[in-house]
């Protein structure tokens, strides 16, 4: 980037920031996710670094906070409300310690030890007490000036109005000004509950708990917000004599007001780190949001003597889980072609940190989707990733084009092997008309031998490329025709490994029913698909037969999903497939689940998040075995969703719903040891 483009991007990404934060802290209109913002800041501060010769005083990455709104009185802090730097890993960490280190003294520093808290996700306010009574409440504002919200923060109920008189720290109080600090914030449930009310009265939805308790801080009328059901959590006490951090959150606690009950003090960054960790663990299930810890040093004074830099203290950082949602630049559109003959558009963009990983590619979908959300070549745009998910591009920033962007047009020729590209009526996709395509055939054969189908190890895409590039076979079905000499006359293919790949392939002629539905690559069919319709029809030859109304009884199987099974194996090519595989030597066996005992009879469960004790397909067959049926999506028909560790989207469909949520040790009491309560219960 030369030194015209970093300007003008400077430029963009100034006005685009003020915007957005006006938005933000002004008129609690929320444009774009924190992690978005967070996003763009950081692209800034980087850019700002890179190029210093661009310098502006009034830069956002200087600012703190929005202005107060004309609506409330103005109030200045005694002491400013300071921000805070962030920390987005570990690395991120290490090296604001080693900062601190070089100022302080490490001895200083690790005798002092770190006291760790919940980065509540609210707005932060300021409750000034005298004599005991509360006199008035402010927004933090800038820092330095913030708004009088003192009628609307008098009716949080965890607010109190006067401190607790039975407290050991009150008679510190008596004739002295106390401060208390913390974050006004809404509840999970209570958001929920406020959307829902909304959605009812056809008013416009809150974007998240924390804008929703900002918007209900800043209502004129205090009878609103007291309908809001917003909560109170404390941080800081200023006029209270403490020696530590700690201390300083057991002073709130006792003065009467609520302190998370997660907070820990941490003795070493090596601690601090790993909590940081069980915290992400716990995250999901916490009646409130969170985005990361803050990290303190311990020592009050030795807070104080590492000072300020900017507008945020030295002594103290957001340490911040990776976002899963980043800012970066498509730099080109290409197309992926998959076992189907579905052509994938791509994205390819400038790497960026997105939930912990670098992202180079994310999708597009569709080219519908790419119309819908306007997205070009060259586009500045928001990509979002979560745990295990393949990385999708979200949507355009407008505001960030240069005019230099442009439009992706799908090929009318497959780029791998030129045959025609189609659109089928009432479809979205765009699909190779080649049967006899290489990409398509490739995903094909590579789909067909992986572990949840035929399990043939040693074939894996690059063998696969060269057993089709030499000819040695054409589709899958050859596989089980291929001799030890045809693989060791490759390149790189001793006489051992080729032994190796034909006993593996031999050794997995016969295969269960379910598996073998599964390794044909049928249209959306998946596992679970699989092995329902192998258990309603127990043979391929019934399969076959099934008719489309006959097929949407299966479990979880619709109109859509019927429709392609029934094409499948009533497709001329499909069935002569399926002969020659038969004929080069597949055993298709149905292998039903003995159902040992019944407490599950009726039952229906989903699996999300990895298990640490046993495998999911032992999970599975465990329920099967006790009458249970496994379903791979959540609906009003799911009885429990068993979470493991890092749980997707299923967990939150399952919270809306109020479908019952159980532990993996949950599910070994249901399935070995004693039921639980009823769904619901």
């Amino acid at each position: 980037m030369n030194k015209g483009q970093a300007k003008e991007r400077i430029e963009k990404l100034r006005a685009y920031i003020d915007e957005l934060r006006y938005r933000y802290h002004v008129l609690d209109d929320p444009k774009v996710t924190d992690a978005e913002r967070d996003s763009l800041m950081r692209e800034l501060v980087k850019l700002e670094q890179e190029f210093p010769e661009f310098y502006d005083k009034n830069s956002p990455s200087r600012k703190v906070g929005g202005r107060a709104l004309d609506k409330f009185e103005k109030i200045t802090h005694q002491y400013p409300m300071m921000s805070l730097n962030d920390a987005f890993d570990e690395q991120e960490l290490r090296d604001w310690y080693e900062r601190i280190v070089k100022i302080a003294s490490g001895e200083a520093i690790d005798k002092s030890g770190f006291y760790c808290e919940l980065k509540m996700d609210g707005l932060a306010s300021s409750l000034v007490y005298e004599n005991g009574e509360l006199a008035y409440g402010v927004t933090r504002g800038d820092g330095r000036v913030g708004e009088n919200v003192t009628e609307n923060l008098k009716t949080v109920k965890s607010i109190p109005l006067t401190l607790r008189k039975e407290s050991k720290f009150f008679n510190q109080t008596q004739g002295k000004r106390i401060e208390i600090r913390g974050e006004v914030y809404m509840s999970t449930k209570s958001f929920d509950e406020l959307n829902a009310q909304r959605k009812e009265a056809g008013e416009e939805l809150f974007a998240n708990p924390r804008n929703a308790a900002a918007g209900s801080i800043r209502q004129l009328d205090s009878k609103v917000t007291a309908l809001r059901n917003l909560d109170f959590m404390a941080y800081a006490a200023i006029g209270v004599e403490v020696r530590t951090h700690k201390d300083e959150h057991l002073v709130v606690r006792d003065l009467g007001f609520k302190s998370a009950s997660q907070n820990k003090f941490c003795h070493s960054i090596d601690e601090v780190i790993k909590i940081w960790h069980d915290w992400e663990k716990i995250r999901p299930d916490l009646p409130f949001q969170i985005d990361g810890m803050v990290v303190n040093i311990n020592d009050k004074n030795l807070f104080a003597d590492l000072g300020v830099v900017g507008r945020a203290p030295r002594g103290a950082v957001a340490f911040k889980w990776p976002a899963e949602e980043a800012i970066t630049v498509i730099e080109d559109i290409t197309v992926n072609v998959g076992r189907t003959g579905v052509l994938t558009p791509v994205a390819h963009l400038r790497p960026v940190e997105v939930a912990g990983s670098t992202v180079c590619r994310a999708t597009l979908h569709n080219m519908d989707e790419i119309v819908r959300k306007g997205v070009k070549i060259g586009d500045t745009v928001v990509v979002r990733k979560a745990g295990d998910v393949i990385p999708e591009v979200v949507k355009p920033i407008l505001e960030l084009r240069s005019g230099r962007e442009k439009d992706f047009v799908m090929p009318d020729k497959c780029p791998m092997c030129e045959g025609e590209v189609v659109r089928n009526p009432g479809e979205v996709a765009y699909r190779c008309a080649n049967i006899e395509c290489f990409a398509t055939i490739r995903r094909q054969i590579e789909h067909f031998v992986s572990r949840p189908a035929f399990n043939i190890e040693g074939l894996g895409p690059k063998i696969v490329d060269r057993l089709l590039g030499e000819g040695l076979i054409k589709d899958a079905a050859d596989i089980f025709l291929l001799k030890e000499r045809d693989i060791a006359t490759l390149e790189r293919f001793g006489e051992k490994s080729s032994e190796n790949l034909i006993n593996s392939i031999a050794a997995h002629r016969k295969i269960s029913l379910a598996r073998f539905i599964y390794a044909l690559g049928i249209l959306n069919v998946g596992e679970e698909t699989a092995i329902d319709l192998a258990n309603r029809y127990e043979s391929l030859e019934k399969l076959q037969k099934a008719s489309e109304v006959e097929l949407e009884k299966v479990t979880d199987i619709g109109p859509v999903v019927s429709r392609s099974i029934y094409d499948f194996f009533h497709d001329s090519h499909r069935i002569k497939f399926i002969e020659q595989l038969l004929e080069n030597g597949v055993e298709i066996i149905y292998e039903g689940y003995k159902v040992v005992d019944k407490k599950l009879s009726g039952k229906v469960l989903v699996l999300t998040g990895s298990l640490s004790s046993i495998t999911r397909q032992e999970a599975k067959d465990m329920i099967r075995a006790s009458g249970g049926e496994v379903s791979e999506s959540v609906s009003n028909k799911t009885d429990y969703v068993v979470a493991g560790e890092e749980p997707g989207s299923k967990l939150e469909r399952a919270r809306k719903l109020g479908v019952r949520i159980i532990s993996e040790v949950e599910l070994k009491e249901l399935l070995i040891e004693k039921p639980l309560g009823e769904p619901g219960a």
